[in-house]
């Protein structure tokens, strides 16, 4: 199918009977994908683009064909993730395209470290998280990452007093997905900036030092 009866098709199937819950939009997404597979990266990122304004479906929608493609995510540039990237409002559509694109993007070169910190200085919650989300590829492997410290550690510090609670939970989230690479530059971060943590961050980071878990549920009494 071509780019524009595609992007129509899949807009229609997602505002008209959208998938009642993951599993069945996962399994419409890999179909999609399936259909793209051959395409060049260019239109796989103009149909993600096409989607955009849809609902969170269209959003996830588009930001998971151009992952899964072969060539999508290598095509990226800066300025087609901010296109991607604008109008976050909630933390599915923020931390999908942090973990699946943006950060990646990062990791890989195709995004410059100063967008990344650009986002930390916004007035805008979604885009502060979505800077500090951005870690979670350098560090988890799931998401190809391979641990870095330096990069993990300066995002953090630059929004190390933030008390929104999305940006804290992605700050607890950012320094535990280091803990496997780094416990004691992690320890050590923790004990530099203990009066400006947050306590959740404080709670749950220390957790994961000491169980390996975020948290670690009680033994049940014999």
């Amino acid at each position: 199918m071509k780019k524009k009866p595609l992007a129509q098709h899949i807009r229609s199937v997602l505002s008209e009977s959208p998938p009642s819950n993951v599993a069945a939009w996962r399994t419409l997404r890999r179909q999609w994908s399936h259909e793209i597979e051959s395409w060049p990266a260019d239109e796989v990122i103009e149909l993600g683009l096409a989607l955009l304004d849809l609902n969170l479906w269209g959003r996830l929608t588009a930001y998971e064909l151009i992952a899964y493609h072969s060539k999508g995510s290598e095509a990226l540039t800066q300025k087609s993730l901010l296109q991607l990237g604008h109008n976050l409002n909630d933390w599915i559509g923020v931390d999908t395209f942090a973990c699946y694109l943006a950060g990646p993007a990062w990791r890989e070169g195709r995004l410059p470290t100063r967008q990344v910190h650009a986002w930390l200085r916004s007035d805008d919650r979604w885009e502060r998280r979505t800077g500090v989300v951005c870690t979670v590829a350098l560090n988890v492997k799931a998401r190809g990452g391979s641990g870095d410290v330096e990069r993990t550690l300066e995002v953090c510090r630059r929004v190390v007093s933030d008390r929104d609670d999305m940006v804290v939970k992605a700050i607890s989230w950012a320094l535990r997905s280091l803990v496997p690479w780094d416990p004691a530059a992690v320890t050590d971060f923790l004990r530099t900036h203990h009066a400006e943590l947050a306590p959740r961050i404080k709670r749950e980071v220390n957790q994961k030092l000491r169980t390996g878990l975020k948290n670690p549920r009680s033994k049940k009494a014999k």
